[in-house]
């Protein structure tokens, strides 16, 4: 086999057992296992143009054995705002996950806070990862959490840009399993 010839079938087959490695990591959770059926991670401030100081950052996940089953997620996200020295943060023990293609929604019970509006109130959260320009929307736009609590997984669209250079979201897409009949 003349040089030119090797060099093409060395790339060919170091492209084939890439591309199969990548399945495979794709299809799993990287150790044998099967991936989570869904997962929300990643942090980001948001844009304003005023100097408010405003950051979420969350870490939920819906196990595959919980596929059809969106409130069986767990882990938790966080929130803050500061503005001139006040504001405040809450941490959120996330209730619900649902996420499709690039976008997820989130909610939770607020679990830690210094600000008395959220405490003991759900709360929600919606993410659309796209690289560099991602955006977030979130409940209390739109509904007080002194007037109740927002359902599970159900919060606004994501509304709002995050500040240039902060969004680092990943979305794991949901793929339920319905029946074939």
């Amino acid at each position: 086999m003349n040089r030119r010839t090797k060099i093409a079938a060395l790339a060919a087959a170091a492209l084939i057992t890439a591309g199969a490695a990548g399945s495979a990591v794709a299809s799993g959770d990287g150790r044998g296992g099967d991936r989570e059926a869904a997962a929300l991670t990643g942090s980001a401030k948001i844009y304003r143009v005023a100097s408010d100081d405003i950051t979420f950052s969350f870490d939920a996940h819906l196990a595959a054995k919980d596929n059809m089953n969106p409130e069986a997620a767990t882990g938790t996200f966080r929130f803050s705002h500061y503005k001139n020295g006040k504001g405040g943060y809450a941490v959120v023990k996330v209730d619900c996950l649902v996420t499709g293609g690039k976008v997820a929604t989130v909610t939770g019970k607020v679990i830690e806070t210094d600000l008395d509006v959220f405490r003991d109130h759900r709360v929600g959260v919606s993410v659309h990862d796209l690289g560099k320009h991602d955006r977030l929307g979130y409940s209390w736009v739109t509904q007080d959490p002194e007037r109740g609590d927002v359902p599970p997984c159900h919060t606004p669209a994501p509304f709002e840009k995050t500040k240039a250079g902060t969004g680092d979201f990943k979305v794991l897409p949901w793929q339920p399993e319905y029946p074939t009949e």
